[in-house]
């Protein structure tokens, strides 16, 4: 007669085999089982505007400017003092938020939050930790942080909603001298071309500059007096001025590498070098010529 034991144990063996199996077999569709992650849907309408969340950095400095104006020399000037942290560029507006179903928008709207309030949050949070970063506990940091980068400047209504109490500082360079930059710059430069671009980053930032208060800098100026214009940018920070900031070498700025900032020999000097003054200012579009007119250029 069969041991008893010995059935128990075959049908133990038989029982792990067959879940076994079927823990190795594919899964089956079923109907009610969510299908994969869509890509990130188009726009929609997301309803009235909310009001903003609370910030983690309430009032953060965007330094405002056309690309190749100067705007790393500016930031490792502030970052050189004490009570400032002005880390490379951010590109805040590159970085987005997916919400990839019309009940994660249900839930974010009940939390008073929209896709674009939401991607503010993260934004803000980036600049918390850039502040804070370094520093420990990763609460506290200098209470000063600024964001130069560039594009920023074709965004600024957007900044302005998403931190009303922000403050800017707004960089100003001969446009000519912004093109001879770029054109430089580039392997096969289409001049067309550079002139469209250097054309909008002039337009936002003179619009920038009527509507926000701030204060305005010349990088031409700014190499050649840097202590007035940093004292002069002290004074709108509401920080007091230090001539550490008149020696950027001595400290230590991050890496200079392509799209984070300024990567020239120039920048890694560790000195202030005076600026280049454009070679034909006569070759720029009429708007072009206009506009830094109005800035106080000849």
């Amino acid at each position: 007669m069969p041991d008893a034991r010995w059935d128990a144990v075959r049908k133990g063996m038989r029982r792990r085999r067959r879940l076994l199996a079927q823990a190795l077999r594919p899964p089956v569709p079923r109907a009610e089982t969510l299908p994969a992650i869509p890509a990130q849907p188009g726009p929609r309408d997301e309803g009235p505007p909310l009001e903003p969340a609370p910030r983690l950095v309430p009032d953060p400095v965007f330094l405002l400017s056309s690309v190749r104006s100067g705007s790393t020399l500016l930031r490792v000037l502030l970052n050189s003092h004490p009570e400032v942290r002005a880390p490379h560029e951010m590109h805040l507006r590159t970085l987005h938020v997916r919400l990839d179903r019309d009940f994660s928008y249900q839930a974010m709207r009940e939390l008073g939050l929209d896709r674009q309030e939401l991607e503010h949050m993260l934004w803000d949070r980036v600049l918390h930790h850039a502040r804070c970063r370094g520093d420990g506990d990763g609460y506290g940091g200098p209470p000063v942080v600024v964001d130069k980068t560039p594009a920023n400047t074709l965004m600024w209504p957007r900044l302005h909603r998403a931190w009303p109490r922000a403050r800017y500082i707004f960089l100003l360079r001969h446009p000519a001298a912004v093109v001879e930059s770029l054109t430089a710059r580039r392997a096969d430069p289409d001049v067309a071309e550079i002139h469209d671009e250097v054309l909008c980053y002039a337009e936002e930032l003179d619009r920038a500059m009527g509507a926000l208060a701030g204060v305005t800098v010349k990088y031409e100026d700014l190499t050649a007096s840097p202590e007035r214009e940093t004292r002069r940018i002290c004074a709108h920070l509401g920080i007091d001025w230090t001539p550490a900031m008149l020696d950027y070498g001595a400290g230590d700025h991050g890496t200079f590498r392509p799209h984070i900032g300024d990567w020239s020999e120039t920048i890694r000097s560790g000195r202030i070098q005076p600026a280049r003054a454009p070679k034909d200012a006569s070759a720029l579009p009429p708007r072009l010529r206009e506009l830094a007119a109005s800035w106080g250029y000849r």
